[in-house]
């Protein structure tokens, strides 16, 4: 068996992953998230890598056969600043940092002479402020010294790692955005010029090859409890592990998790733009040098749900009776979920993007409200799978379709069948599976996929949601002006 650990934005978990694809033993704590103003969001790394001991220990005591190797997954984006030994300089920054936000607005101006629009063009990726580029193009204006103690400029995966086994890397799939050609797997030098930061691109490691495992060396043998030189296999990350995990991994499968974000995506070995694509989302690598995973990841999927319940004194078990006591369409109470401080990503990116509740009355109920944060959260999925130009199978996983009244609205909403995997673990599930591969056992994943559940859509509820979805496009499309009205 296999020692996954998924280390979440607030969320640390692990689990025991068998051949078969079960878990066992699960384990979960949380790590802290610093919050200042301006949108400022980090973490610490040593609380990180506690939260990594505590669930790691309290999942391999209970171990009853030996543990092959350790696969690691995690959020992406954000930066993650070290030293040689793995020291964090300054905090990480989290992906839902907001702080260069004013950059990332500046690049968007000039049309398609813009820098977004001419790194889109070079990387297939979107900027927005929490990636790589809007942080460390912040960070060398406002602090510089912090680079000139920094060895690697990286991520969270390649963090822990790191501190687990000593070596530099990353997974080629947490480099991808926004700096890699993903058909090469090298960094584009342009597109670090046109963010202002090639002086520092000895900072960004090389993507290891698709095959690389590493071992623990004498400090993470001791931070995890396991025996020295165990196996480790770090990545992809997070969003890519949920689709191998939930069962989407050939040309043509599509995902959509609602979880902390909205994240939809679609397997395919075309890495052309389409027309209509704005600057936004992003080209991933795979372990499959031939397949790519093309995401559109929207800010807020279950966060802006759980604010919503804390505002109202609820919580998320009272989601599907919230769900059932209001209609399609939520009696004319209409919503829009973009609700970070960083605005959105996918399938825009807008800084300034912010939420809103239309078509409220008197008469209106909590349950209207809830269900139209709900409803807004699948539209915004579908918008982004339309986007994608997906057709395909689709398999849904995160927190949101825990609930089955979600989960319903999510097919309702899409017209096609959904595949809800059996395994909520499937960031681990993902993980373990390319560990299984790199190690040279892989899996049989055919037997995987079977362990899922076909949800079905309700066409008439689909017919009533589809007006909805034409008003909730065009209440983006005026929201869109409002933002950025001069």
């Amino acid at each position: 068996m296999i020692l996954g650990i998924d280390i979440g934005t607030s969320v640390t978990k692990a689990a025991l992953i068998d051949r078969d694809g079960t878990s066992h033993n699960h384990a979960s704590t949380n790590s802290a998230l610093i919050t200042g103003p301006n949108g400022h969001v980090e973490q610490d790394l040593d609380d990180v890598m506690d939260s990594v001991a505590r669930v790691a220990r309290e999942v391999a005591h209970a171990a009853s056969e030996p543990i092959e190797a350790v696969a690691l997954t995690a959020q992406g984006d954000g930066l993650w600043l070290r030293d040689a030994e793995g020291a964090a300089v300054r905090n990480p920054l989290s992906w839902m940092d907001a702080r260069a936000s004013d950059i990332v607005a500046r690049w968007g101006e000039g049309g398609a002479d813009s820098v977004t629009d001419r790194v889109f063009r070079l990387t297939g990726s979107g900027v927005f402020p929490g990636c790589h580029a809007a942080l460390l193009a912040w960070l060398a204006e406002h602090e510089p010294e912090s680079f000139e103690k920094a060895a690697v400029a990286g991520y969270c995966a390649d963090a822990v790692l790191q501190r687990l086994t000593g070596e530099i890397t990353v997974d080629a799939s947490d480099a991808s955005l926004p700096f890699l050609d993903v058909r090469t797997r090298e960094y584009v030098d342009e597109a670090l010029e046109l963010c202002g930061i090639a002086n520092w691109r000895h900072l960004l490691p090389a993507p290891a090859p698709v095959d690389a495992t590493f071992s623990l060396d004498a400090a993470g043998a001791e931070l995890l409890g396991l025996p020295l030189g165990t196996p480790v296999s770090s990545g992809p990350y997070d969003l890519q592990a949920c689709s191998f995990g939930a069962g989407a991994e050939h040309a043509g499968d599509g995902t959509v998790i609602i979880g902390t974000t909205l994240a939809c995506q679609v397997f395919t070995h075309d890495t052309t733009n389409k027309p209509e694509f704005e600057p936004a989302g992003m080209w991933l690598c795979t372990p499959d040098p031939d397949l790519y995973l093309r995401v559109m990841p929207s800010m807020v999927g279950t966060a802006g749900l759980d604010w919503l319940l804390s505002m109202f004194q609820l919580t998320p078990s009272d989601l599907t009776r919230l769900l059932d006591e209001s209609p399609a369409g939520a009696n004319g109470v209409r919503a829009l979920s973009f609700l970070s401080p960083a605005g959105e990503r996918a399938p825009f990116v807008d800084p300034l993007a912010r939420g809103q509740f239309t078509g409220l009355t008197i008469a209106s109920t909590r349950a209207d409200v809830v269900r139209a944060l709900c409803e807004s959260v699948v539209f915004a999925a579908r918008h982004c799978l339309e986007v994608l130009g997906f057709d395909g199978e689709l398999s849904a996983s995160g927190g949101g379709v825990r609930s089955s009244a979600w989960a319903q609205l999510l097919a309702d909403v899409m017209g096609r069948p959904i595949w809800i995997p059996h395994e909520a673990q499937v960031g681990i599930r993902g993980a373990a599976q390319v560990a299984w591969k790199r190690l040279g056992t892989p899996v049989d994943t055919d037997a995987w996929r079977t362990q899922r559940t076909r949800l079905d859509p309700n066409l008439d509820a689909h017919a009533a949601l589809e007006a909805g979805y034409r008003e909730y496009l065009a209440d983006l499309a005026a929201a869109r002006a409002q933002w950025n009205r001069a």
